[in-house]
């Protein structure tokens, strides 16, 4: 047996090993749905190509983040190329009445408007939930009360995980302009981070997403400052959301409720 346990630094700590739970978040054909969203395409035509390879960037980039459920969307992945080969094919017609096979996204496509109904369903059951207990009251909602009705308060929506990764690709491409900075690396615990994200996010009501980055002079540090929010997301520490579908994002400390699940390391402890 080991009698020198290995540092936290080492283990839960570093990004390459520290695997985000995504237990609060989307799956597979939410991905599909929330790309088909975002291209404004129409659901019975999907431009299978075009999803296919925007599906992928963001497994990779879930792959980059280690994120425990990759596994899921790996298995998406190995579907949407069957189908995108199958496209390429020219269809064979049915043997009876002339007419072609069944088109290879008619499967998917049945998934996806099924897993459509039930989100909305629970969405519906969510909200009224929200309601009878008051759970959430935003800072906007406030200030529209005092100002009263010549206030243009815009209401927001909640942000789902796929719109994080959106907003941190775009983090991570417009780093990429800034100047060289050439600075030993500071290797900083996923932990600490979520403590320096708590005590900046305690200055302000709120915060712009990509103003939490603007410290991090190293992908290695934004990746160490994502893999923290989507942490403090999962330990309901932080809320966050944007006022329309791919809008700018906003950062929300919250209150943590008493069945929020139980933090990494230390962290309940420094509470």
């Amino acid at each position: 047996m080991n009698e020198h346990p290995t540092p936290a630094s080492d283990f839960e700590s570093s990004p390459e090993a520290y695997s985000v739970k995504l237990d609060a978040f989307e799956g597979p054909l939410d991905l599909l749905i929330h790309l088909i969203k975002k291209h404004e395409v129409n659901i019975y035509d999907i431009p299978i190509a075009l999803i296919t390879r925007q599906y992928l960037e963001y497994v990779e980039m879930m792959q980059d983040l280690n994120l425990d459920t990759v596994g899921e969307f790996l298995v998406m992945a190995a579907t949407l190329i069957h189908i995108k080969s199958k496209m390429l094919l020219p269809r064979p017609e049915s043997a009876e009445d002339g007419e072609p096979d069944e088109d290879p996204r008619e499967a998917l496509v049945r998934r996806l408007l099924e897993h459509q109904k039930f989100k909305a369903a629970a969405e519906l059951l969510h909200e009224r939930a929200v309601l009878r207990g008051a759970q959430w009251i935003r800072p906007d909602g406030r200030i529209a009360e005092i100002a009263g009705d010549d206030y243009a308060y815009e209401p927001e929506i909640e942000v789902d995980l796929f719109s994080l990764l959106a907003a941190f690709r775009g983090v991570l491409e417009r780093a990429k302009q800034r100047p060289k900075v050439l600075l030993p690396p500071e290797e900083v615990p996923v932990e600490v981070r979520i403590e320096q994200l708590l005590g900046l996010l305690s200055e302000t009501e709120a915060c712009g997403f990509e103003d939490l980055f603007l410290r991090d002079d190293t992908r290695g540090a934004m990746i160490v400052t994502f893999l923290a929010l989507l942490e403090m997301i999962r330990l309901k520490l932080i809320r966050v959301f944007q006022t329309s579908a791919f809008g700018p994002i906003r950062v929300y400390k919250r209150a943590r409720p008493a069945d929020a699940p139980t933090p990494i390391g230390d962290l309940e402890s420094k509470k």
